[in-house]
């Protein structure tokens, strides 16, 4: 009997559909470090979906993705404001601020997801030289409680950043979960709501590996292939990280794979919500769920 786990999407196993795209592209030889036909392809669906005027770069992980993405536009005196459940705070073994050399600003939240009010309390020592001085705002989209941001959230966030000669990043490792559970085209919550640098995620929703990092203001990638390069994140068989992504985006796979995750995720609270010995602490909106367990049940879980 198989087993199934509720511990992480990662998990999960790899969609058919997506190892099969593999397959075929493991055929013949193609131009090495992505100046191949399947990242052309991949390339422009994701243009496509975005509004074209974006500029995409595949990378290996998560990780990967939001520390060249926020890297891109730091030095090292300036600061990234973030939920204090941030993946870049909690879950990547400091290295933003390694390989950016920034300090992370976290913010304390009840849901995962930041507010002006909350914000604004690190926009302190702007233009003094003793504070590091905040330069991007991230923020997690479905955040890592499971909860969602609104476009007019995010809108918020995004007007806020640049009003004070910010950039406004999103971490989207599960932007898919996000967008099923909005019922929004993903270019709906970030290229028109002001989003500058986007972690696009795959892994979580069916990739083997494999995200983007796209920008909405061109400029801002105008020196990311050396920043790539250095980060160890220039696949030089890129084909097979750009292969799965046209699976994934080809009659909306990304969106049935969602689309199920967070019915299963709806499909589990429901029941979960029957035994009374068990307290859900937040609103179930994507593929989360996060709940106090008894003791007693945790050995056997």
């Amino acid at each position: 009997m198989n087993s199934r786990s509720f511990a992480s999407d990662n998990n999960a196993g790899v969609h058919p559909e997506v190892i099969d795209a593999l397959k075929n592209a493991n055929q013949g030889h193609v131009i090495a470090y992505g100046d191949d036909p399947y990242t052309e392809a991949a390339g422009n669906k994701l243009k496509r979906i975005f509004g074209g005027d974006v500029e995409v770069f595949f990378v290996y992980n998560g990780t990967g993705a939001n520390v060249l993405g926020l890297s891109s536009v730091l030095d090292s005196y300036q600061a990234v404001i973030c939920a204090d459940t941030a993946h870049i705070q909690t879950d990547e073994c400091g290295a933003p601020e390694k390989f950016t050399g920034c300090k992370l600003l976290t913010v304390p939240t009840a849901d995962g997801k930041l507010t002006i009010e909350g914000i604004s309390k690190h926009m302190h020592g702007i233009g003094f030289e003793h504070h590091v001085q905040p330069r991007v705002i991230s923020i997690t989209q479905a955040t890592e409680m499971g909860t969602l941001y609104t476009p007019m959230e995010i809108r918020e966030i995004a007007d806020y950043a640049h009003k004070n000669k910010m950039f406004l990043h999103m971490d989207g490792a599960r932007i898919a979960n996000a967008a099923v559970a909005l019922e929004l085209g993903f270019a709906d919550f970030t290229a028109r709501t002001g989003v500058d640098i986007l972690s696009f995620g795959g892994t979580k929703n069916g990739l083997m590996f494999g995200e983007a990092v796209i920008f909405f203001n061109r400029r801002l990638a105008d020196n990311f292939k050396y920043i790539r390069k250095q980060g160890m994140q220039l696949a030089s068989k890129m084909r097979y990280i750009s292969a799965q992504f046209n699976a994934y985006l080809e009659n909306d796979l990304w969106r049935k794979s969602a689309q199920h995750a967070n019915a299963m995720a709806r499909l589990l609270a429901s029941e979960v919500e029957k035994i009374p010995q068990i307290k859900i602490t937040l609103k179930v909106q994507a593929n989360g769920i996060f709940a106090i367990v008894p003791p007693e049940i945790i050995p056997a879980l």
